[in-house]
Order: C-alpha cells, then sequence, then structure tokens
C-alpha cells in the first residue's frame, strides 16, 4: 500500500510517499534519502522492494525539488536537505503503524552521505545503508579536462553571487555528454538521462543551481561516520569516477561498525542496470534484517 504524506520542516512543506506491506504490527521503517537532484520517484522501486521484504518504507522530495515546496526550485542546500530528512524521521516516529525505535536510514549518493550525518546525531537510528556515497570530490574525474573544471567553477561561483543578490539562480544541465557544462558530463548521459526520467513522466529535471557545490567541497561525511553507533553498510561500485571506491572504503572505514560491499560497474549502473540492482537491494535487504535494530 502507497499512500500521499507531507510533513512540515521550518514552514515548508515537504512531499512524499509511505510504503506499508500487509503484515499487522507496528513496523521498522527505511527512510530513503534520494541524492543531489533526485527526486523521490525514483526510490519507488526501492521502497517497493523494502516493504515487500516487511519495511515500511517513506521517500520524500527535498525542499524546492519534486512535489515539496520552496523557492526557488531546484537549489540543493546541505543544510536544508539535512533538516527535511531529520523531519522525515521524525514523521516517520510518529506514524501509528511504525516502530519509532526501529528507524534505518538508506541514502543514495549525496543522500547516503546525508544519512550517516543525520544517524551520528541521532542514536536512535538502527542501521544505515550508503549507496554509492558522496564523501568528497575526487581529486580528478575522468574526461573532465582542466578547462571544463574552470568553466564548472565560473558556473558555480556565479550561481553563488547572484543568490547572495537574491536573483534568480544560474542553471545548468545536471548531467551531460564529455565537454558539455553539466555537475556531471560523462560518455553515460544519455542512458543516464533516459533512465531518470523513465521515458516518460517523472518529476526530475535535468537542471540544477549549482551553487550547493561549495558546499560540498567542505562536508565531511567520514568524520559524521567515525561518530556512528549504529552499523553501516556503504555499497559502492568497482569502476565509480564521480563517488570513487577509495572515497566509499575511507567511509566505512571510519565508522566504528562498517562494512564495505563493491559491486561491479560504474556510479551509474545503480541506476541503469536492473540485475545489478536486484543484487544490491537483495544485499541491503539481507543487512537491516541481521542488524540488531537499536543495537
Amino acid at each position: 500500500m502507497c499512500t500521499k504524506v507531507s510533513f512540515d520542516v521550518a514552514g515548508v512543506r515537504c512531499a512524499g510517499r509511505l510504503f506499508l506491506p500487509t503484515s499487522a504490527g507496528r513496523l521498522p521503517c527505511v527512510v530513503l534519502c534520494h541524492g543531489f537532484s533526485g527526486t523521490m520517484d525514483r526510490l519507488y522501486d526501492y521502497a517497493e522492494r523494502f516493504a515487500a521484504a516487511g519495511f515500511a518504507a517513506l521517500v520524500f522530495d527535498y525542499r524546492s525539488f519534486g512535489e515539496s515546496a520552496g523557492e526557488p526550485r531546484q537549489v540543493p542546500g546541505i543544510a536544508g536537505q539535512l533538516a527535511d530528512i531529520r523531519a522525515g524521521v521524525a514523521f516517520a516516529r510518529s506514524h501509528p503503524r511504525i516502530d519509532a525505535d526501529r528507524i534505518l536510514l538508506w541514502g543514495n549518493s549525496l543522500g547516503g552521505a546525508h544519512a550517516v550525518a543525520v544517524a551520528a546525531d541521532d542514536p536512535r537510528i538502527g542501521a544505515v545503508v550508503a549507496q554509492i556515497p558522496f564523501n568528497g570530490f575526487p581529486r580528478r574525474v575522468e574526461g573532465r579536462t582542466t578547462r571544463d573544471t574552470v568553466k564548472l567553477l565560473g558556473a558555480i561561483i556565479w550561481d553563488r553571487l547572484r543568490g547572495a543578490a537574491g536573483r534568480r539562480p544560474y542553471y545548468i544541465p545536471m548531467v551531460g555528454g564529455p565537454g558539455e557544462l553539466a555537475v556531471t558530463a560523462t560518455p553515460e548521459a544519455a542512458r543516464h538521462i533516459q533512465t531518470l526520467t523513465g521515458g516518460g513522466e517523472t518529476l526530475w529535471r535535468n537542471t540544477i543551481a549549482p551553487r550547493a557545490l561549495l558546499e560540498m567541497m567542505r562536508y565531511r561525511p567520514a568524520e559524521s561516520a567515525a561518530r556512528l553507533s549504529c552499523p553501516l553498510l556503504v555499497c559502492a561500485a568497482a569502476e565509480d569516477h564521480e563517488t570513487p571506491v577509495e572515497t566509499s572504503r575511507a567511509l566505512a572505514d571510519a565508522a566504528p561498525r562498517g562494512e564495505l560491499r563493491v559491486y561491479p560497474g560504474t556510479h551509474f549502473s545503480f541506476y541503469t542496470d536492473p540485475a545489478l540492482r536486484d543484487t544490491v537491494v537483495a544485499d541491503q535487504i539481507d543487512f537491516f534484517r541481521q542488524v540488531p535494530v537499536g543495537g
């Protein structure tokens, strides 16, 4: 069963969906956190799989994305997204079908970093899965030239200045091909965009205000991982150039109860390869089932 839900975060409405299995009683709940420009509809498949395995699953849009309120649109911010996740956890804990002491966090890409950061400050969180998580930018992005990097930095700074002046954001594509001005420029761009749009209606938009990339340069998820009291499973891709294996390993190693699992493929294989998703989600469900929640 899937129902529309919403919760308030300091006067901003966040929209979501709550997936509930048919089993009776109060349920453990997985709160899913999407990535930098993601929207909740890209996580419905994960939520359905968790619900089929007996977990409640909450997905939602961060402020200014998808169905959630917030202006200007398509402007990510670390502090705001962390607040949205905390409010999502509070909503889940207040729901009559959910066991407030059996909340689990799942995050993808930047959402993986956020899940770790939120859990580090909330000892009631039972466990965390961080999938292809952000843990600092790689020193070099394959296929991106110095000229490409300078163009992107210029866009980031220009958007930040426009934001400080109260002007409309300077938007750029989230995903583009090699040599294009985009947050992620990859030969897999066309296939990745096709996957994110689902070939039809979607909440996701291939446009983003890049100012938050400056914040991300100072974001240190591994420092939060070191303070985790719950188990952490990090799922990485062997050929990932956006969130490389070495940064995922550092995140897992920093956590007192961290575990790393590496899968074949690239960062985008987690979005485009159904067989890989089957394997990864089965491992994540097994991890959540075996972890003593609250222990």
